[in-house]
């Protein structure tokens, strides 16, 4: 967790497979540490567990299929939802760079369009729920990003395979009864 100290608690599980999900997949079970393992690949996306203050936590996550315009010294773009007993449909982006403090970004898919607000080198969903079931029916994610010096960044997901990714961490990381 030291090496990203200003992303959000709700990307640390996410910090935690970026790094670890490589090393896991070269280690015996003998020798395999706690953190985050994978579930599964599904087309574009990955899905993950990890416990997190002894809670279990659920994430999908992909990459940007293309970026626009290139941004240098731009840090890794990530795109995330997120599933918790007691959250549901976390939808962030790890943009890669810094916000100017309350910048406001949008999320297409589709016909939707869904705002976002930044806080630090991340963008959230305000409808998550909403935007996860944009998601299930969409083919792209498309980010309209508030970039350094006011340049507009895009970034566009695939959605290939979310579907997939969203049914296995909702199955590992079922709601709480006391959440409903």
């Amino acid at each position: 967790m030291r090496a990203f100290p200003v992303l959000s608690v709700c990307l640390a599980p996410l910090c935690l497979a970026l790094i670890a999900l490589p090393v896991l997949a070269g280690t015996t079970a003998k020798h395999a540490r706690p953190g985050p393992q994978a579930i599964g690949t599904y087309e574009d996306w990955t899905a993950a567990i990890n416990k997190e203050a002894g809670q279990t936590v659920c994430y999908a996550f992909t990459r940007p299929r293309s970026s626009s315009p290139t941004l240098p010294g731009r840090g890794n773009v990530v795109f995330t939802v997120t599933e918790r007993p007691t959250l549901r449909d976390a939808v962030a982006i790890s943009v890669g760079f810094s916000f100017a403090p309350n910048a406001a970004a949008t999320l297409d898919i589709g016909d939707h369009t869904f705002d976002l607000y930044t806080g630090q080198r991340s963008a959230f969903a305000r409808e998550g729920h909403a935007a996860v079931e944009a998601m299930i029916r969409g083919s792209e994610a498309v980010a309209h990003l508030p970039g350094p010096k006011g340049k507009e960044i895009t970034d566009r997901f695939s959605l290939r395979g979310f579907e997939k990714a969203y049914s296995a961490i909702v199955k590992r990381c079922p709601q709480s009864k006391s959440a409903t």
